[in-house]
């Protein structure tokens, strides 16, 4: 059977990064949470496991939900656009030449820095509501949903808001591509050849995708560090942001608070990444496959 069209590409990548979401919301509200600790008033190190506790017993449970409009929305305009355009500039590149590693590498590239620039106003309400509940009462914005964070940073603070820390953003998305598209297929053959665990299969696919999320965890969270504090930052007594550019931002954070601050919460990071990428791969599969066989079911519906 041909391929999906190109308008089920795009609405199964975009439904399955929401239905992936929802799954690791969680580990982001606490990877931000944890990662923008460092800036409260009486900031105390402490590992993953004791902060999410701290964090559920005194904010609750769901909690850990908070921004989660913010998140579907971002994966609607991020997980479509990146992964729908993919398909799009590899396809049209295969049109002028053959299409290895490089290419889907510069494919990876341009669809990664794309649907950044176009889900950052859906990003940067997404930060400021899952740590708005970790602030102090008096400093708390108390955003009442997606659509009250967007209307009230556009009016209070300008539309130029939403693209503060869309440098770091676009870099990390374009990290993202390069490092998924050339390792992922490398860790599914590794598995495959030297562990035995099939291609084509589901535990494949899962050892394969947390693998090559550790590795862009590792790589991209500095990037991931730099945004949330541009995209949180507000104004010092002078009317100045501390944060302006990325690298700006990066040095500042590790001569104030140290290198090792650029990873604060990769645990949960490496929970929100990986796990998003397993469980987005798999209900891609699973949407497409449902697709072709409904196709199959309308071509002979006697079968």
């Amino acid at each position: 059977m041909a391929d999906v069209p190109l308008t089920v590409k795009f609405g199964t990548a975009g439904m399955a990064g929401v239905m992936g979401w929802c799954c690791v919301h969680p580990f982001n509200t606490l990877a931000i949470r944890m990662n923008l600790a460092s800036m409260q008033p009486g900031f105390v190190p402490m590992n993953f496991f004791k902060f999410a506790s701290k964090n559920v017993r005194e904010k609750g449970a769901m909690s850990l939900y908070n921004g989660l409009s913010a998140g579907i929305t971002r994966q609607i305009f991020y997980a479509t656009s990146r992964f729908g355009l993919f398909e799009v500039f590899r396809d049209k590149i295969g049109e002028y030449r053959t299409v290895g590693i490089a290419e889907r590498v510069a494919a990876g590239l341009l669809s990664g820095a794309s649907a950044a620039l176009v889900s950052c106003p859906a990003e940067v309400s997404l930060v400021r509501m899952s740590n708005d509940a970790s602030l102090p009462m008096e400093s708390r914005r108390n955003y009442k949903g997606v659509t009250d964070c967007a209307v009230r940073i556009a009016r209070e603070e300008g539309v130029a808001t939403f693209w503060r820390g869309s440098a770091p953003f676009v870099n990390r998305a374009m990290l993202v591509g390069v490092t998924q598209v050339g390792s992922l297929d490398q860790f599914k053959e590794m598995y495959d050849l030297n562990l035995g665990i099939k291609r084509g299969t589901y535990p494949n696919v899962f050892a394969a995708s947390m693998s090559s999320g550790l590795l862009y965890s590792v790589i991209t969270m500095p990037l991931e560090s730099a945004k949330n504090r541009m995209a949180f930052q507000q104004p010092g007594p002078d009317g100045v942001l501390p944060y302006r550019t990325t690298v700006q931002t990066l040095r500042t954070i590790a001569a104030k608070e140290g290198v090792m601050t650029l990873w604060s919460g990769f645990l949960p990071y490496y929970g929100r990444c990986g796990g998003h990428s397993v469980t987005m791969f798999v209900f891609v599969e699973v949407l497409r496959d449902m697709y072709k066989a409904r196709v199959a079911e309308k071509a002979d519906p006697i079968a």
